[in-house]
């Protein structure tokens, strides 16, 4: 199964939908897709399309996927790599409408970088990293939060 996480930002991410349903149409996507769309209205007779899940049911959809396609939020790529899921992110971009600014280029590009996921900026090189998903083998990442929190609680409780 591929889960799509849009993430729940105003502005809509058609563009990324279309793209995948242009692959399934080309039967190059063969599994179920589902979308959490987030606020993105979308209709399709191949995928299945929450607009938002609790987040049990957000765990439990990326626990079942093979593969997740992202945006290029940081929360959904870090719960997708925390679950050791191979991601594909695509970064919302400011000059469709989807963002605000192009901050998330950035992020994916990072993530990329390091081996954590494979990036997608140009959406014609998706069926390229959905082929490349197939033997990607992303770098573990490790989540510093825990840390982060104890040297926090550490300053509040000497200061």
């Amino acid at each position: 199964m591929i889960l799509v996480l849009l993430g729940t930002q105003d502005n809509s991410f058609h563009r990324l939908l279309d793209k995948i349903q242009e692959l399934i149409d080309k039967k190059i996507i063969k599994e179920e897709v589902v979308v959490q769309a987030g606020r993105t209205k979308y209709e399709s007779k191949d995928m299945k399309i929450f607009s938002l899940v609790s987040q049990d049911k957000l765990k439990e959809l990326t626990e079942k996927a093979d593969i997740v396609i992202t945006h290029g939020g940081v929360g959904s790529i870090v719960m997708s790599l925390k679950m050791g899921k191979k991601v594909i992110a695509v970064p919302r971009l400011s000059t469709f409408g989807e963002h605000v600014n192009d901050h998330q280029i950035q992020i994916v590009d990072s993530f990329d970088k390091q081996g954590f996921l494979i990036g997608v900026i140009e959406l014609d090189n998706l069926e390229k990293a959905l082929e490349k998903a197939k033997t990607f083998k992303p770098k573990k990442f490790v989540s510093q939060t825990d840390n982060m929190i104890k040297i926090i609680e550490d300053f509040i409780d000497n200061n």
